[in-house]
């Protein structure tokens, strides 16, 4: 028997086991294949051809039912180009549910949900200045405020996207400090005092102000290059200052904090003055702070600087317990946004 002719029959006695008939296109009803992977992906390729099915017998009781000498009726959600304007299903076979806002209006943002919302507060003291005493401190504070002079320099007025760089950088030491802090409290069997979700709030927080700067405006190639230089050299220094010493690691933040609310500061000087068009508030900001619809660029800029001012407390707290020789896990984390 030649190698062909044995292959052939190979081919006959597996293939039945190695492909289902089922479609493999959801929202078509075409015959083909489904690969083999549904022996390793039980559950979703399930979901998957489930659906399909679905699909094909809806299709099939529209060709029986439909009426006219056009072989059936045409399907509703078939959109003009021919594909299926129905959703498809995700990753793991599961719809998203459907949000709606206060005003039944559907919620459009898939980045947060509407119980991840809060109303700033912007009574907070935003001159607050933690004074160094120590030599850590001083450290921390010297260290802060050296890089303030090249960002004037490269920046100058441009707020929106000195603002960009900013909260890219502002949003690596929650996600660093609560991935330690997690890692630690698995490690040592231990509560973490609330720490490890107020330090990934944060993160999570200074992330949506990215977000946010980003509908006001878009980062050139080169700011982009800056971005990745700097992130890439932060997170590591970060990473390991803080297996160091997590007190002086928090008084770095707290003082960038302070930095990050002079700077939105002196964008809300611009902004009165004038030097700079108080457009309308985008809109993801104003889902997320729950601000009024006609709310324009300077209430952002507040609330955000609001958040800046509570992100250096929560720090500056975090590096004082160190310093009384006191644990974060020993001490409730400040209340969240929430």
């Amino acid at each position: 028997m030649s190698s062909r002719m044995a292959g052939a029959a190979l081919l006959r006695h597996l293939g039945p086991r190695l492909f289902a008939a089922e479609p493999a296109v959801s929202g078509l009803a075409v015959r083909g294949v489904m690969p083999a992977a549904a022996r390793i992906l039980p559950a979703r390729m399930a979901s998957t051809a489930a659906e399909a099915a679905r699909e094909d017998a809806g299709a099939k009781h529209n060709g029986s039912t439909g009426g006219g000498g056009g072989g059936g009726a045409e399907k509703p959600e078939e959109a003009a180009g021919g594909q299926s304007k129905k959703a498809i299903v995700s990753y793991w076979g599961i719809d998203s549910p459907k949000l709606v806002k206060a005003d039944g209006t559907e919620w459009k943002w898939s980045c947060f949900r509407p119980w991840d919302t809060y109303t700033s507060d912007t009574s907070i003291d935003v001159k607050k200045h933690h004074e160094p005493t120590t030599l850590p401190d001083k450290a921390a504070y010297l260290m802060v405020k050296s890089l303030r002079v090249p960002m004037d320099l490269f920046f100058q007025r441009r707020h929106a996207s000195h603002a960009l760089l900013l909260e890219t950088v502002a949003a690596v030491p929650g996600m660093v400090g609560g991935m330690l802090l997690h890692l630690r409290s698995l490690r040592r069997f231990e509560h973490s005092g609330g720490w490890i979700r107020a330090l990934l709030e944060e993160a999570e927080n200074e992330r949506m102000h990215l977000m946010t700067f980003l509908e006001v405006t878009q980062p050139r190639w080169w700011e982009r290059a800056l971005v990745l230089a700097a992130q890439g050299v932060f997170f590591n220094a970060y990473f390991v200052g803080y297996l160091l010493s997590p007190k002086f690691a928090h008084r770095v933040v707290g003082y960038l904090e302070e930095e990050a609310v002079h700077s939105y500061t002196e964008y809300l000087k611009d902004l009165e003055a004038g030097v700079i068009d108080n457009t309308p508030a985008p809109a993801i900001a104003i889902d997320y702070w729950r601000l009024p619809a006609d709310a324009k660029l300077k209430d952002v800029v507040t609330v955000v600087r609001a958040d800046e001012a509570h992100h250096r407390d929560v720090n500056h707290f975090a590096s004082d317990i160190h310093y009384q020789g006191m644990k974060l896990k020993d001490t409730p984390a400040p209340l969240s946004y929430h």
